[in-house]
């Protein structure tokens, strides 16, 4: 499999870590890299928080010091805004990449018109994309993930494919599902297919239902797709990453480790944020993990919520010796999905939003709204 080249740098094996809101931290970052290489994309910033200089947003975009390279995902609707954010990370070196945030579901996002509402747009989404990679003008390479569109009825990834590639962005990502269908269901790899096809040769990665190396290759094979991006998988299984490099280096597939290393990589996590966030707030970053680590896995429910509530290693240490370290795990349950699930629903969207697949005024001045001030999503 061929390495992805954008700018200055090469992501090889083409694995990207999909950023994802209070997961890829700086911790969780560098644990998937002790695992395995590939590209590991910040949580998601916002260009206002960004340009506003919040501190909170400013401690997101920063890297350890053998972070490379630097990977910043921005969210933003107002093209002016992303185009001070880009270039603001350009200036002061924060990133050696930006990829920008239309794939978002959430409706807090899109009842404002952002995230993957906003390809609907088509002015607005061509203005934030060429306006950006304007900005960065050419010193770092400016990448776009998104979905296939708000429904199936409304489906934008062909022509925001083509937008972004004659924008000038390094590569696209689609995540083949709509805003409708949040986490649902399955994953459309066909419509990855058809915008590979539809791209001729563009680089096009491939995001959605990625839970083994097993999946990526199989993306790879029936969509021709130049990489894979991936989420939900990864939590819990850092390891992943060792797997998906060993795959698509042609090499054995290592196996899933057994529960002693769960425990230890789980106990590496907490150690990391701790070292990035301090014991007060690490520790209650860790809590967030523990149903994946030990998902298929047979612990008492009072371990369970003892490892959910620690205050600091030596607690965690405590609660993981109530673990029984020789068991095999329940194979059924770790092969389901990880991460958010749940039923299709209508998106939130503003007024009238569907009307046209252009700027008027009434959703112009929705959009003006929608500038987060704050970041991760």
């Amino acid at each position: 499999m061929a390495a992805l080249v954008a700018g200055g740098f090469t992501v090889d094996p083409p694995v990207v870590l999909a950023p994802m809101a209070g997961i890829t931290n700086r911790a969780f970052r560098r644990l998937c890299r002790e695992q395995g290489a590939g590209l590991y994309v910040s949580e998601m910033v916002t260009s206002r928080a960004l340009v506003e200089r919040h501190e909170a947003t400013l401690d997101m975009v920063r890297f350890d010091d053998d972070e490379s390279p630097r990977s910043v995902q921005l969210y933003g609707v107002d093209p002016v805004v992303v185009s001070e954010a880009v270039r603001l990370v350009v200036d002061e070196d924060m990133a050696d990449h930006v990829d920008l945030n239309f794939g978002c579901p959430v409706p807090k996002v899109t009842r404002k018109g952002g995230g993957s509402a906003l390809p609907w747009k088509r002015d607005l989404f061509a203005d934030i994309v060429q306006g950006a990679v304007r900005a960065a003008d050419g010193r770092v390479p400016i990448t776009v993930k998104m979905r296939k569109g708000i429904d199936e009825e409304h489906l934008t990834f062909l022509e925001a494919g083509r937008v972004a590639r004659d924008a000038g962005v390094a590569w696209v990502a689609l995540h083949g599902r709509t805003a409708a269908q949040m986490y649902a269901g399955t994953a459309d790899w066909s419509a990855i297919s058809r915008l590979v096809d539809a791209l001729d040769g563009f680089p096009v990665l491939g995001n959605g239902d990625i839970f083994s190396a097993g999946d990526a290759l199989a993306m790879v094979e029936q969509t021709g797709c130049a990489g894979v991006v991936v989420g939900r998988g990864c939590l819990g299984r850092p390891w992943l990453f060792g797997q998906l490099a060993a795959a698509f280096a042609g090499e054995a597939i290592p196996g899933d480790p057994d529960l002693p290393v769960v425990m230890a990589t789980f106990r590496r996590h907490a150690e990391l944020l701790i070292e990035a966030f301090g014991e007060y707030t690490g520790s209650r970053e860790i809590r967030k993990h523990v149903a994946w680590y030990f998902k298929g896995y047979s612990v008492k429910r009072q371990v369970r919520l003892g490892l959910a509530n620690v205050g600091s290693l030596d607690e965690l240490d405590r609660w993981l010796a109530h673990i029984d370290p020789d068991q095999p795990p329940d194979e059924a349950v770790m092969a389901a999905p990880r991460g958010r699930t749940g039923g299709e629903r209508p998106p939130a969207l503003p007024d009238g939003w569907l009307e046209s697949p252009y700027l008027d005024a009434a959703s112009a001045a929705c959009v003006r709204e929608a500038e987060l001030s704050v970041s991760g999503g």
